[in-house]
């Protein structure tokens, strides 16, 4: 299914429940928010996205500690759910999606490769709390294939903790 189709589905599920999205991108650029924007009437479940290409970004918009990408890197899980968690709060929304990689084709190292990509995902559970899930994926091919794959895997990702 593409991501277009992906899209689809989610804006459904959100509508069915209420609930608005908010994004916080740094590889995919805006990407996963110009996915979602394709749709007519995705105001209705969109809330707004953060393009926090830089450390400075991250920090200033979504108050992910300095310290905290010092020491864990930039492309970390524990910078996803930092993002994740800042743009749910910053946002107001019910549900948040981060994306921090190595697009490429420069910037990899042997501990982090280029296609590195780190993801969170912020949802109620039950008692209304937000629970942030992690998860690192490692994507191959050039920047555009990499780019594609991690917008494609943030909103299957998504769908699936909505889903459960």
């Amino acid at each position: 299914m593409s991501s277009i189709n992906h899209a689809k589905t989610l804006a459904q599920l959100l509508l069915a429940k209420g609930w608005k999205l908010s994004l916080a991108e740094s590889c995919t650029g805006g990407l996963v928010c110009a996915t979602l924007t394709e749709l007519s009437g995705s105001s209705e479940w969109f809330e707004r996205g953060y393009i926090t290409y830089s450390n400075q970004a991250k920090t200033e918009c979504l108050g992910v500690p300095a310290e905290l990408i010092e020491s864990h890197g930039a492309v970390s899980e524990a910078v996803a759910k930092a993002m994740a968690q800042g743009a749910q709060r910053n946002a107001g929304a019910d549900v948040s999606v981060s994306i921090t990689g190595i697009a490429g084709p420069t910037g990899g190292t042997a501990e982090k490769p280029v296609g590195t990509v780190c993801f969170g995902w912020t949802i109620p559970n039950a008692a209304d709390e937000p629970v942030t899930t992690c998860e690192t994926k490692l994507f191959s091919g050039d920047r555009q294939a990499i780019r594609q794959q991690a917008t494609e895997h943030a909103l299957v990702g998504l769908l699936q903790l909505l889903n459960n």
